[in-house]
């Protein structure tokens, strides 16, 4: 699976009160969450030509071309995606961002298609950066969920959070993006089919582009028409993915058929903000059983029989221990 990837919306813990603790020797998305946690929550903005004060000479002039200079050195080794990174990565410190327009609009963030190149040469590479919104424009409607059991070291900010002040959405967003990219990059490395994690810096992520060399984004499952869909092989994808995160102990939370895409025959699984720990969580189970019924339903009505999702509920609850 990782050879194929080489070819080519932050987590929610959601533990209740008494849930049990994790396995041992199994390291948890929160440990993961700190480790990517950006110490300044402050998004990352082009910047202001009238401010020339505050901008090196370099950036004065501008890139040679696109709209700014590569972001990768100001991101720490813990805020780049896992090793062994994809060929395609693109790390020279002489490479430009040129951006080309939004990808898709979302309640929390938005996605924009970005390419990174290094002019006058062919290493470029097209990339989906993930923007989260500013405290105006931002639209948090899973907040109470991605809070629970969330705390920060300063009081200050955690009551800034609670009282969803200017700062506090700042905060929420910086969380928000950085427990997507822990996730992110645990899922890749794990063998999960989801986008490679390239880098965060502040609110925004990058990511592998899933989509043509031309910059038309990958369908999502929910488009396929079933003259174009292969049921039997994205069937066993997602079976392959699902035993995965199950055998990690832990679940999508969301999934249906409008956060996988599908692109030339791979499924790629998208929009892991809400990823469930099954194994702390006291209704973990049901978790694993809604995510398969939900993106089953799409399959039985395209003629998968039902016991195939039976099938792979059970699994699930198997892989992760429940039975």
């Amino acid at each position: 699976m990782r050879e194929r990837f080489s070819d080519s919306e932050s987590f929610v813990r959601m533990s209740g009160k008494g849930a049990g603790g994790k396995r041992p020797g199994r390291r948890s998305f929160e440990e993961d969450f700190h480790e990517y946690q950006p110490y300044d929550y402050q998004p990352y903005d082009l910047p202001d030509a009238s401010d020339t004060d505050s901008q090196p000479a370099a950036q004065l002039d501008g890139p040679p071309s696109g709209d700014r200079w590569s972001t990768w050195d100001q991101s720490t080794p813990t805020e780049k995606g896992p090793e062994p990174r994809p060929d395609w990565v693109v790390t020279e410190l002489a490479a430009v961002d040129t951006e080309f327009g939004i990808v898709k609009t979302g309640k929390e963030a938005d996605v924009f298609l970005l390419e990174r190149g290094v002019p006058g040469t062919d290493r470029r590479t097209l990339l989906a950066a993930k923007r989260y919104r500013d405290g105006q424009h931002r639209l948090f409607h899973r907040d109470a969920g991605y809070l629970e059991g969330r705390s920060h070291k300063e009081s200050r900010v955690s009551r800034a959070m609670a009282r969803r002040t200017e700062f506090g959405k700042q905060v929420i967003a910086g969380q928000w993006a950085a427990a997507e990219f822990a996730a992110l990059s645990r899922l890749w490395s794990t063998g999960v089919a989801v986008p490679y994690p390239v880098q965060i810096l502040g609110t925004e992520i990058l990511m592998e582009f899933i989509g043509d060399e031309s910059g038309t984004a990958a369908p999502r499952l929910a488009q396929l028409r079933t003259e174009e869909a292969d049921l039997a092989s994205l069937w066993d994808q997602l079976e392959q993915s699902l035993v995965l995160l199950a055998r990690d102990g832990y679940a999508h939370g969301d999934l249906s058929a409008y956060n996988i895409l599908v692109h030339h025959g791979r499924l790629v699984i998208i929009d892991v903000p809400q990823i469930v720990d099954v194994v702390a969580n006291p209704r973990g189970r049901s978790f694993l059983e809604r995510d398969v019924r939900n993106v089953g339903a799409w399959f039985v009505s395209r003629g998968l029989p039902e016991a195939a999702v039976d099938e792979l509920s059970g699994r699930l609850a198997r892989e992760a221990r429940f039975d």
